[in-house]
């Protein structure tokens, strides 16, 4: 007897633009509104369809470049991804993992295979948001012949005077737990590796906003 597999919402967010936030929320909005499948969601709808609009509203005000209506749109991010999240754990298990019922929530189905998930940049391989609100955890890629590694992060102000916090790390076995963070902040992140008393050059910078 083959098991049957479960039916599980992408929920992942790291890395998806705002629009596409926005635009999987306003679908999700609209196809649980009335919908019978799913008569009593964790979160109001229409509370949900106004942080939609608020959260629109932000994105189109921080084209300015408004430090902060930056960090009021971020804010609201979290406050939808949050919502969403909700959403999709209780079209999991009120789905009854029939696929028809599932599609009309309007959220996307995971994949239920596994798939190799490719290093974000050429040191750094994955970055998630920690167990806590103000964590996060950064994954690095081992370097052929290093000796040692370095992390830096700082807040993603748009301007040249970033000021970088530098971690030394002797290996990259085990993933670096970032503590005390700003939620609703966006970071940037860099890695190098010091191979033959030398270091590498500095990675590309991967932004990633905590929770």
């Amino acid at each position: 007897m083959s098991k049957q597999k479960l039916i599980k919402p992408i929920d992942g967010f790291a890395g998806v633009s705002d629009a596409d936030v926005l635009s999987r929320g306003t679908n999700v909005q609209t196809c649980m509104t009335g919908n019978a499948n799913f008569p009593a969601p964790p979160v109001d709808l229409a509370t949900f369809k106004a942080a939609l609009e608020t959260f629109s509203a932000l994105i189109a005000q921080a084209l300015d470049g408004s430090k902060k209506v930056i960090a009021e749109k971020n804010k609201q991010r979290v406050v939808v991804v949050k919502m969403l999240r909700l959403l999709g754990r209780y079209v999991e298990f009120s789905c009854k993992d029939d696929m028809a019922i599932f599609e009309t929530s309007g959220f996307q189905a995971a994949p239920t295979t596994k798939t190799t998930v490719p290093p974000l940049t050429e040191k750094i391989r994955k970055v998630e948001h920690g167990a806590n609100n103000g964590e996060i955890t950064v994954w690095l890629k081992a370097v052929p012949k290093a000796s040692s590694y370095e992390l830096r992060y700082a807040v993603a102000n748009g301007g040249p005077q970033t000021t970088w916090t530098t971690m030394p790390l002797s290996t990259v076995k085990a993933p670096i737990a970032l503590k005390g963070l700003t939620p609703a902040t966006t970071y940037l992140f860099q890695a190098r590796a010091l191979v033959k008393d030398t270091y590498t050059d500095w990675s590309d910078s991967i932004s990633f906003i905590c929770t």
